[in-house]
């Protein structure tokens, strides 16, 4: 049987006396698309932070793509973030003060690739989406949906083989959410890439995932 992409065993995340998650248990298979629901406070974000590297656990496992993030060195997270994950928020985390090409840009330009190569393929991302006009343009003088395009350009940039996605549409109208659907669901076809989804939304869920996981007070209410 396949290796699971991402797997947590006994996964527990406090925040000084407060306990957000408590010994989460969930295994996600390689190209399978999960939507994540529960109010407000459940620990969904939380858990999305911690499988994107950006936390680290307080107890138990969380390996994705066979390693273990909590045994990882700031360095390796980072190096995590940039090959193996990518993450779309509902604000769209644009820097404001970098146009689109260069925010797209950013994690080659961690990554230490060199100028003529990081635009090369930062212009071929946002040329995927759509926007390859708008790349000398500010996120202030970019529409929700446009921003919310070259934020997904920059988190699929080295095609990864996890995707994160909390709220994406939440900020946008209903034609310009459908648009954004549509290009994640195309890019997880195309890369057999794997989906976790946080989302309020229920139609949401079942137009994007094919298992739909619940959360209540820091649990999996379903497997």
């Amino acid at each position: 049987m396949d290796e699971p992409l991402v797997a947590t065993a006994g996964l527990t995340k406090s925040y000084g006396p407060l306990t957000v998650l408590r010994d989460l248990h969930l295994t996600i298979p390689r190209g399978q698309r999960v939507a994540l629901l529960g109010r407000s406070g459940s620990g969904k974000s939380t858990l999305l932070n911690l499988l994107g590297g950006l936390d680290v656990p307080s107890a138990g496992s969380i390996v994705v793509n066979g390693r273990d993030l909590g045994r990882m060195t700031p360095n390796q997270r980072a190096d995590y973030r940039l090959t193996t994950v990518g993450m779309i928020f509902q604000s769209f985390n644009l820097v404001a003060s970098r146009t689109a090409i260069e925010n797209i840009e950013m994690p080659l330009v961690l990554a230490g690739m060199a100028r003529s190569e990081r635009r090369k393929q930062a212009l071929a991302s946002l040329d995927s989406m759509g926007l390859s006009e708008r790349a000398g343009h500010l996120p202030a003088e970019l529409s929700g949906g446009e921003r919310q395009r070259v934020a997904i350009a920059r988190a699929l940039l080295n095609r990864p083989p996890l995707l994160l996605a909390d709220e994406p549409t939440g900020n946008l109208d209903s034609t310009t959410g459908d648009e954004v659907v549509r290009l994640l669901l195309g890019y997880l076809e195309s890369a057999g890439a794997t989906l976790l989804l946080v989302t309020h939304d229920e139609e949401l869920a079942r137009r994007c995932a094919n298992r739909i996981v619940r959360m209540q007070d820091g649990m999996i209410l379903n497997t």
